[in-house]
């Protein structure tokens, strides 16, 4: 059988270096490709698009991954922005906003990661705190700290013990969205981990960076969701 295959959406930086050139490109680390391939999946770029186009891009994989990035715009949760707030990524939520509402409608398993979380938050109508302190240590290194399962999660099932995890974010969860529940904290309470309960669908956001981790078992639950997916006739 094919690999199921796994749409992961792009950064969108304006200056890149590729050898005498420097040009404006999408892209994402390796971390994110390998750790699908390595969880069992073959993994494809979704760099931004018509927003309208969002339903037959995601007709064409078989599960989602929404990475990390810069912070989501307050605007789409209503809020005053923050100072401290990263500034607009206004192409990125557009096009992310639209895949998340486009997979949770198709029912495609969706893996939001740190960015990606939030963003699944904010597309289902929760808010997000704009900045807390202790979850990075120093600019540009990613730091560890022990994340908490609820019990009763899938989640939890998932990786039921307290797990060290690889972390690096300023914004955290607030109001949580429509249907969303909590599958993890951090030990100062911070919101780690979020998911649609219903077992049929396979919808889960993490704070951290697993593709930055050797631990598989997210990622190869969702590629295991997105197999099932995919061997289902189209009617």
């Amino acid at each position: 059988m094919p690999r199921p295959l796994i749409g992961i959406t792009t950064y969108v930086e304006e200056s890149t270096r590729f050898g005498v050139w420097d040009l404006p490109t999408s892209l994402v680390p390796t971390g994110y490709h390998q750790l699908v391939q390595a969880a069992g999946g073959a993994a494809v770029l979704l760099p931004p698009d018509e927003p309208g186009s969002a339903a037959e891009v995601l007709s064409r994989v078989d599960g989602l991954v929404v990475a990390g990035g810069p912070d989501v715009d307050p605007v789409h949760y209503g809020a005053a922005r923050d100072p401290r707030t990263g500034a607009p990524a206004t192409v990125r939520d557009r096009w992310e906003l639209a895949l998340i509402n486009a997979a949770l409608e198709a029912d495609v398993p969706l893996l939001g990661i740190c960015r990606g979380m939030q963003a699944l938050n904010v597309a289902l109508g929760g808010t997000l705190v704009q900045h807390i302190d202790g979850h990075v240590d120093t600019p540009g290194v990613m730091s560890r700290h022990p994340v908490r399962p609820v019990p009763g999660t899938r989640y939890a099932d998932l990786v039921p013990e307290e797990a060290q995890v690889p972390t690096y974010h300023h914004q955290a969860v607030e109001r949580l969205g429509r249907g969303l529940v909590v599958s993890a904290h951090a030990l100062d309470g911070t919101v780690e981990a979020i998911e649609l309960p219903d077992p049929a669908r396979w919808v889960l956001g993490v704070q951290w960076h697993p593709e930055r981790d050797e631990d598989t078992r997210v990622m190869a639950s969702l590629i295991e969701a997105a197999a099932v997916r995919s061997a289902v006739p189209v009617a």
